[in-house]
């Protein structure tokens, strides 16, 4: 029963992170030049677009970052065992599909080639540290307050 709530919270991690980067994608409407909302059905027109245009490619890194933090908490919520570690595989499997998009799509800078090892992996860690640091606190408070009624009694 743990793998499949464990592979529904992998899938519903990076669905939230494939939402969060396709809304900063669309932050600027300016950047879409295309009429249908799709955001990565025309991405290699997007990118060629963009190609000398470093602020889009930084507002790119800026929500992927979100995007890893916010699904790497999603997913740290909904699994029940090794929350920072599951939140770490949302952010390897983000930047193995970013590393992708790189190879498959020549049009990214150099910038953003570097900074995108350095986004991922470790937004994701603190995705799965800020669960994991709300969920001892909570432990801790429920053990205090448990701790008060056996004293009481």
């Amino acid at each position: 029963m743990n793998f499949i709530r464990n592979t529904i919270a992998v899938l519903v991690g990076l669905a939230v992170a494939a939402l969060i980067i396709s809304l900063g994608v669309r932050l600027n409407s300016s950047w879409i030049t295309y009429d249908e909302y799709s955001p990565f059905g025309n991405w290699e027109q997007l990118l060629k677009a963009m190609e000398n245009k470093p602020y889009f490619f930084v507002a790119l890194l800026i929500s992927s970052g979100i995007a890893a933090t916010v699904g790497g908490v999603v997913t740290a919520i909904i699994v029940k065992y090794a929350k920072v570690a599951y939140a770490i595989l949302i952010g390897f499997i983000l930047l193995f599909i970013a590393m992708l998009d790189i190879i498959i799509f020549p049009y990214h800078p150099t910038f953003y080639k570097i900074l995108i090892f350095l986004t991922f992996f470790p937004f994701s860690w603190i995705g799965g540290k800020i669960t994991e640091v709300i969920y001892e606190r909570k432990k801790k408070r429920l053990k205090k307050i448990q701790h008060k009624k056996n004293a009481a009694q």
